[in-house]
Order: structure tokens, then sequence, then C-alpha cells
């Protein structure tokens, strides 16, 4: 699976970084939806940073092998079209370092 993002965790539990395509790279903020008030409304919007457009959404799901809670992201914009991704630990032992990892639609 390809590496679409790398994200540094805030100390408010919001995320910055980079998504980077073959075709687009922006820099991005991943926060908390402060407004859900329905449990099918994201958890997270995710937005630009360089205009403050809104590129998508995430809600914290479960694993169904491993109970492990994760986040997974919908992207989308025209530039490419819809993107599918997981939010997992980025390699090392920095719990502060995430990454947004391609996930394509089966």
């Amino acid at each position: 699976m390809a590496t679409i993002a790398n994200l540094t965790v805030k100390s408010d539990g919001s995320m910055e970084g980079t998504l980077a395509t073959l075709t687009v790279t922006a820099p991005i903020s991943i926060i908390r939806n402060g407004r859900k008030t329905k449990e099918n409304e994201p958890d997270w919007r995710v937005v630009s940073r360089k205009n403050g457009f809104e590129l998508g959404a995430g809600w914290d799901r479960f694993s169904q092998n491993t109970g492990a809670e994760y986040t997974s992201l919908s992207l989308s914009a025209p530039e490419f079209g819809t993107i599918y991704a997981n939010i997992a630990n980025a390699p090392g032992d920095d719990p502060s370092k995430k990454v947004a990892i391609w996930n394509p639609p089966a």
C-alpha cells in the first residue's frame, strides 16, 4: 500500500501534514468534527491548509480482526477524484507521527 500523507499529531489531537500523490502535493489538516451530532456523521474533517477548502472526512473505526481503533478517510477533489485511506502509526516509535495509507476500493 502507498503512503499518501505524512502527518504530525498536535497537542489538541488534530493532525497536520502533506497529502502527496503523483499529481497533487497539498498541505492538509485533519481536525475533530466539533459539530458532530449523529453517529453516522464524520469524526474528523480534512481541510486544505492552503485555502481552507474541505477535502474530505474521517470516521473512527475498529478492526474486525484485531479490535484496534483506526481512522478511515475519504478524500475528494477535482484534481484527484475520490481517494480512500486509513491513518496508521508511522514507522518508528514516535507516537506523534502518523501516515495515511491509500486504501483502493475493492
